[in-house]
C-alpha cells in the first residue's frame, strides 16, 4: 500500500487548509486511515482517524471542533479539513493506514499502522 499525502503549505493563523491522502490499493485491505503530525523536537502524535466501513471518526482533543476528517471511497482518498489553524498546529503531517485497527484506543497508537505516507509540511504563522 502506498499513501500519497498532499495539501500542506504556509498559512496565517486562523486560515484553513485541506490535506489529502490517496491510497494506491483497494480499500478493503485497510481498516482505518489516520493523520498524525510531528512538530520539531516532539514525538509523533495522533490527529484524526476514520474507518472505511463507516464507523466513528476519532479526533485528538487539540483539534476537536476545528478539524474534520472525511473519506471518498471511490477515490480511495482521505481528507482532513483544518480550520482555525493555530501556530501550534505547525508540523509535518503524515497519513497512515492500518489493516486491523479500528477502536479508539488502537487508532491513536502509531505502532498499530503498517503503512505510512511521506509527510506534508503545514506551517502556521502568527
Amino acid at each position: 500500500v502506498q499513501l500519497q499525502a498532499s495539501g500542506g503549505g504556509l498559512v496565517q493563523a486562523g486560515a484553513s487548509l485541506r490535506l489529502s491522502c490517496a491510497a494506491s490499493t483497494r480499500i478493503f485491505s485497510i481498516s482505518t486511515m489516520s493523520w498524525f503530525r510531528q512538530a520539531p523536537g516532539k514525538e509523533r502524535e495522533f490527529v484524526s482517524g476514520i474507518t472505511w466501513s463507516g464507523g466513528p471518526t476519532h479526533y485528538a482533543d487539540s483539534v476537536k471542533g476545528r478539524f474534520t476528517i472525511s473519506r471518498d471511497n471511490a477515490k480511495k482518498t482521505v481528507y482532513v479539513q483544518m480550520n482555525s489553524l493555530k501556530p501550534e498546529d505547525t508540523a509535518v503531517y503524515y497519513c497512515a493506514a492500518s489493516r486491523w485497527c479500528s477502536t479508539s484506543l488502537c487508532v491513536v497508537d502509531p505502532a498499530r499502522y503498517e503503512y505510512w505516507g511521506r509527510g506534508t509540511l503545514v506551517t502556521v504563522s502568527s
